[in-house]
């Protein structure tokens, strides 16, 4: 089966090239540079503080880029991070934060907020309602009435009505009871392989991330110390190294 990077001739959609990221004194991202082709699901991946979500707000705007830059298709991605949306970047941060107050079709329709086609609107709902049944089901409850993992869905499927060409995953199975874990990896494999999805993904579930991504990204200390398959993870012990504060750049 031909590779996303044979298909596109290693043309990655989106790119960080040498981006570094300082709070104050505090390096979160020192020359990073990490990539993911059309079609990819890519994890990032490393221990707290390692600088793993701080690659997914550098792309969204949200951190201070001191260095390096982002590349969407090619180009510097230079835009407010309000305006990101449009250009087809979808973020769904931890924590979920989904609209308690509002119904869970209006927490959906929140996803596209920038969207003025009624009927394309209408589309996107029922198309996203489809992938998750139990969005359907309880399209008319308030989110505040949703257990923690049916608010998780919420929030995949509220990034899901922006009809990204890049969705972004930030700790999508944290504080989750692990059979709803289970269901979250499931959901997001499928919303992969239905929808021929791009995805990156920030997990601290190593083992379950691992079992559906194509490539990864280890993080330590704000740097690359590892890229490959998920099997070229499991194949060597770069993840103890790192995760006992031993792995330098590769």
């Amino acid at each position: 089966m031909e590779t996303a990077e044979e298909a596109n001739g290693d043309k990655k959609l989106l790119e960080l090239v040498d981006v570094s990221v300082h709070y104050g004194v505090v390096v979160a991202l020192d020359k990073a540079s990490v990539g993911i082709h059309k079609g990819e699901m890519v994890a990032i991946m490393g221990p707290n503080g390692a600088g793993k979500s701080t690659v997914l707000k550098a792309i969204m705007g949200l951190a201070p880029v001191v260095g390096g830059t982002v590349y969407w298709r090619d180009r510097p991605l230079a835009v407010a991070t309000h305006e990101i949306v449009k250009q087809g970047i979808s973020f769904v941060p931890q924590g979920r934060r989904v609209f308690t107050h509002l119904s869970i079709a209006e927490n959906l329709e929140m996803g596209c907020l920038h969207l003025e086609d009624r009927v394309e609107k209408q589309r996107r709902l029922d198309s996203v309602m489809d992938l998750f049944p139990v969005l359907y089901e309880k399209r008319n409850d308030l989110a505040s009435q949703m257990s923690g993992g049916q608010q998780q869905m919420l929030a995949l499927g509220r990034g899901l009505m922006a009809s990204p060409d890049l969705l972004l995953l930030d700790e999508p199975t944290l504080g989750l009871a692990p059979i709803i874990v289970k269901e979250v990896f499931e959901k997001v494999k499928e919303i992969s392989d239905k929808l021929d999805a791009t995805i990156f993904v920030v997990e601290h579930n190593i083992k379950g991330v691992l079992a559906i991504v194509d490539k990864a990204y280890v993080l330590a200390n704000g740097r690359v110390v590892h890229y490959g398959t998920p099997d070229s993870i499991r194949d060597t012990d770069i993840l103890t190294r790192v995760f006992l504060g031993q792995a330098s750049e590769e």
